[in-house]
């Protein structure tokens, strides 16, 4: 049997492992997710350039309501 000093420092490093493994795997699925998804936001970009200048922030009714209860 091993001593205790020795078989808390085993557990230490296992359990360090496996947070790097899955740090890695976390890392690797974010990175693998934005690689699939950013040509379909480049592709859609260029197709409706009118759009681009409707969308945005707009003062309306709805905002400026909240921005009069928002006051302090």
């Amino acid at each position: 049997m091993k001593p205790a000093s020795e078989q808390m420092l085993s557990r230490r490093k296992a359990l360090a492992g496996a947070g790097a493994v899955g740090a890695v795997a976390a890392v690797a699925a974010v990175s693998a997710s934005s690689m699939v998804s950013a040509p379909e936001q480049t592709a859609a970009a260029p197709t409706e350039p009118a759009q681009a200048d409707q969308e945005g922030y707009r003062l309306t009714e709805h905002i400026k309501r909240y921005y009069s209860t928002a006051r302090v």
